[in-house]
């Protein structure tokens, strides 16, 4: 994929998932200190883990500053458009965490196959950078992770890395395969939040 066109998505990822960190800070009326903690762990948390596991250090944002701008003004854009978080659609939360969630695999799973050619492991990093934020963000809040229940989560991301890199593997362009990856792990994630799809919890007896 363009290098470009990849940075944009990218950008986009990190603004997606710092709303969706400002949103949860919101709900559980966290101070402004607590709402930029909370959007900058979900927005770059996965990704920094993902680039200190594949040797990719300085890690992105260090590198490159603009990422914390998109969060710091994210945050200050939607702390002044949203005043009453407890008031918006319900749906608006898991909506902008599931676009987040779609793009950062597949930033996640393309950076990995520029650094090394295992599809395996690309699979692994895109999962890790859609849902590692999250993780990080739903412990701070004391939350159960949403990728630890029941919820069709990281099963969304693997299936989008899955496309991308079997597309990658078939010839399809970058682009293409980056797409097709994005478009797979959103509609999936999107059709468990609309149907309230979900996978069997374990029940053990005793």
């Amino acid at each position: 994929m363009n290098i470009s066109l990849l940075y944009c998505f990218d950008l986009f990822g990190t603004a997606i998932f710092a709303i969706s960190g400002v949103l949860l800070a919101g709900r559980l009326k966290m101070d402004p200190f607590g709402v930029i903690v909370l959007a900058s762990v979900t927005a770059i948390g996965g990704g920094s883990i993902r680039d200190m596991m594949l040797g990719a250090t300085p890690v992105f944002w260090i590198v490159d500053n603009n990422y914390l701008w998109v969060i710091f003004l994210t945050c200050l854009a939607t702390l002044l458009l949203v005043k009453q978080p407890k008031q918006l659609p319900w749906y608006i939360l898991p909506v902008c965490d599931a676009i987040g969630l779609a793009v950062f695999v597949g930033i996640g799973v393309e950076k990995t196959m520029r650094l090394q050619d295992s599809m395996m492991i690309a699979v692994i990093m895109g999962v890790l950078t859609g849902c590692g934020g999250g993780i990080i963000r739903d412990i701070l809040a004391r939350e159960i992770p949403m990728v630890l229940r029941s919820e069709i989560y990281a099963i969304a991301c693997i299936a989008g890395g899955i496309v991308h890199t079997t597309s990658l593997y078939f010839g399809i362009s970058s682009q293409s395969s980056f797409l097709l990856g994005v478009v797979t792990t959103l509609s999936i994630r999107l059709a468990a939040i609309r149907w309230h799809l979900s996978l069997p919890t374990l029940h053990l007896k005793g």
